[in-house]
């Protein structure tokens, strides 16, 4: 954390309670952290016990601030992956190879190093099918944001296996303003087969 340079101090203090559910439920488990910022939901994941975790960020500066992370908790960067790619380029290429998925995106982007902007509202839908994509059999994503007045894609809504857990990752120091962040369970059902 940095609580002299910036506004900015590389920790979100509203995601607090997500952030132990992901320590909790990572044992185990691969754990993909999609616009990982400074790396705080991966360092809960591993120290959770995660088989490996993999982190994806446009930002140099963020994912430097990751490597520190890591370093500072004693965890090795080989089974704890760094990517500094376009998330959503970057989920065009991968597959299902993940069984605990963190898709926490900004509300709009607009980055040099991006093809185009990104709008959270508009540009949603397509990004948790993306992330979707990336669940192995039995896996779960979780579909955090921090825009005030989202709404969820009503085709997203009605997958099975979509809940609105909000209220459960909501900090008790937030309860003032339950609208600080959204936040999305998604578990698909096994396939038929």
């Amino acid at each position: 954390m940095n609580l002299h340079d910036y506004l900015d101090t590389g920790l979100f203090l509203d995601h607090r309670p997500l952030r132990l559910r992901l320590g909790r439920e990572a044992k185990g488990r691969d754990f993909l952290n999609l616009f990982c910022y400074t790396g705080s939901a991966t360092v809960h994941a591993a120290l959770g016990g995660a088989r490996s975790t993999t982190s994806v960020d446009l930002s140099n500066t963020y994912l430097r601030w990751l490597r520190r992370n890591l370093a500072e908790n004693g965890l090795a960067e080989g089974r704890h992956r760094v990517v500094r790619a376009d998330v959503l380029a970057w989920l065009a290429e991968a597959g299902p190879a993940w069984d605990l998925v963190l898709l926490d995106p900004p509300s709009f982007s607009n980055s040099a190093a991006m093809d185009s902007s990104f709008d959270l509202q508009r540009d949603h839908r397509a990004l948790v099918e993306a992330a979707l994509g990336c669940l192995r059999p039995g896996g779960v994503l979780y579909f955090s944001n921090n825009r005030r007045r989202f709404r969820l894609d009503p085709e997203l809504a009605s997958l099975p296996g979509c809940e609105d857990i909000t209220a459960e990752t909501l900090d008790p120091d937030f309860a003032r303003r339950p609208n600080v962040h959204r936040c999305f369970r998604f578990q698909p059902p096994p396939a038929a087969g």
